[in-house]
């Protein structure tokens, strides 16, 4: 690995809450950290919250107290010989000079920053923290609420932040989570036609709506979904094929 080669900023950004950018951001940074061999970095800036270091400490307390996770990390641990990825507790305002210093100072060359910001615009420097990332993918769902307030930012975004030039912005993703395979297509091809028309970019590929996946893997207790230690269950990702989202993603980043 390049040591000189500087990391890839990535966040996964919405202005709506439970659309699932802090679960995005843990299943995206699992998959590349411990099953592709990518060193990655979190920086957890979604003040007050904090969402994902309470994760950690909530995983780390449910491998020690399952066996068979017990048994799943130790396997883990000892084929890749990696520790769990940091995830570093920050405000927003100054996130960007947090995370630089961070990489600075890391004696591992790290790959990808990852950076959970607050879902609000409103939030004291997070438009210029947005300006600092390399890559954003806003997860979407089939919702007149979340759409409307999500094209506003994204078109905010690309018509004020990439035209300004005063940004390392390379690309802005929209894409369908929590599709259900039930739901009408035309009301997803009408929203499809919309963002064409107003020039935002949408992946092909759709996240299937993974509540019963997540529920199973929990109550399962020899399988995990979302979790800051391990990666998410081959199976499960292909059953909500956030399996094809990963590999557009890295298409995407071209790290």
């Amino acid at each position: 690995m390049d040591t000189k080669k500087k990391p890839l900023f990535i966040a996964f950004s919405s202005q709506k809450g439970g659309v699932g950018k802090s679960t995005f951001t843990t299943l995206v940074a699992s998959t590349m950290h411990y099953r592709l061999g990518y060193n990655v970095a979190v920086l957890d800036a979604d003040f007050p919250q904090h969402s994902l270091m309470k994760m950690k400490a909530r995983d780390l307390a449910m491998v020690m107290e399952n066996e068979a996770l017990k048994k799943m990390a130790y396997k883990q641990f000892t084929t890749i010989n990696k520790k769990a990825y940091p995830i570093i507790q920050h405000r927003a305002d100054n996130v960007l000079n947090e995370a630089q210093e961070f990489v600075a100072n890391s004696a591992i060359p790290v790959d990808v920053v990852f950076f959970d910001l607050p879902g609000t615009v409103n939030t004291p420097g997070i438009l210029k923290a947005l300006a600092g990332m390399h890559h954003i993918f806003t997860p979407i769902t089939a919702d007149r609420v979340v759409m409307e307030s999500t094209l506003i930012f994204t078109q905010l975004l690309q018509d004020v932040i990439m035209k300004k030039g005063e940004t390392s912005i390379k690309t802005i993703n929209l894409f369908w989570n929590q599709v259900d395979g039930r739901e009408s297509t035309p009301l997803y091809d009408v929203y499809n036609q919309l963002i064409a028309q107003l020039g935002l970019s949408l992946m092909q590929s759709q996240v299937k709506n993974s509540t019963r996946f997540r529920k199973e893997s929990e109550a399962d207790s020899k399988t995990v979904f979302r979790s800051t230690v391990m990666p998410p269950d081959e199976r499960l990702m292909k059953a909500c094929q956030l399996d094809l989202f990963i590999n557009e993603f890295l298409k995407i980043i071209q790290l």
